[in-house]
């Protein structure tokens, strides 16, 4: 009787959501693709141009730099916070007394916005550590890089932690204690027990890490506002440069092209990212 209610009704409770789906998200979606091949001010004065914005776009040294800089940026911030928080979880999971201070502790930074933590770095790194008299962040574009990595790993190791402590909670004492009695090394027990064991967590933090180096926009704007000229600007606010800081008809659409651009480049790298990393994952 039950089944057959929520067979009837399941339209009830399911069109609302599609409603919204397809209104905030879908609708705007293929709109803003289609904006991506036009030139405009507002969306009530468009003008098609075909290929035009990404020709452009092509020719803009300020993208190329930024997107070659936001790829290097995103692998080498998921290297360091995989591999960071994955030593912390293990070191927190040997059970010693005071373990869930620690993972408070490392938790914290995450809680913060990304505008607030950018600001606080600022004053850090400019205010405490200032050289020669300049501010430290406005001497160099590695300068801004190395500063967006410190408050990009500050703020997202934590988070990674409690998910690797919840694999390796999972890993099974038995398996751990019959490689011991079989002769197995601390290293072995690491590389060919829990790391394999946990993968689901590598695939998950893995992911997220390197989606959020890609759309990394607060923290920057914060931090280095892209100085020294434009030099340190990731490409989430080198779009938002483009598309509001600029004036002129023809900068919106560049500006929708990078965006488009964007969404694509982060979409496949994703996608590769989890069906290499879901492909290693052990069956229990």
């Amino acid at each position: 009787m039950v089944g057959k209610t929520i067979k009837k009704w399941w339209p009830v409770f399911v069109l609302p959501t599609l409603a919204a789906f397809i209104i905030g998200f879908l609708w705007p979606f293929i709109w803003g693709i289609y904006l991506s091949f036009c030139k405009f001010t507002t969306v009530q004065d468009v003008t098609f141009v075909g290929l035009a914005n990404y020709s452009k776009l092509l020719l803009d040294k300020t993208f190329s730099h930024s997107f070659w800089l936001t790829v290097i940026f995103a692998f080498v911030s998921s290297i360091l916070i995989n591999v960071l928080a994955f030593s912390i979880a293990l070191a927190l999971t040997k059970g010693f007394r005071g373990t869930n201070v620690f993972r408070t502790v490392f938790f914290m930074p995450n809680l913060i916005g990304g505008i607030v933590l950018g600001y606080i770095w600022q004053t850090l790194l400019n205010g405490l550590l200032s050289m020669w008299g300049q501010p430290l962040l406005a001497l160099s574009a590695k300068n801004g890089f190395i500063g967006m990595l410190l408050l990009l790993m500050w703020q997202q190791i934590g988070y990674m932690m409690i998910i690797y402590v919840a694999g390796l909670n999972n890993v099974s004492p038995d398996l751990v204690e019959a490689a011991q009695i079989d002769g197995a090394t601390s290293r072995q027990i690491l590389f060919k027990i829990k790391i394999p064991m946990i993968m689901p967590s590598v695939t998950i933090c893995t992911f997220l890490t390197l989606t959020n180096g890609f759309k990394m926009f607060d923290q920057n704007l914060s931090l280095t506002g892209g100085a020294p000229g434009k030099q340190s600007q990731l490409l989430a606010l080198n779009i938002y440069d483009t598309f509001y800081a600029r004036s002129g008809p023809m900068w919106k659409g560049i500006g929708q092209a990078k965006a488009v651009v964007f969404f694509i480049l982060v979409v496949a790298i994703a996608l590769i990212q989890l069906k290499a990393t879901s492909s290693k994952e052990v069956q229990q």
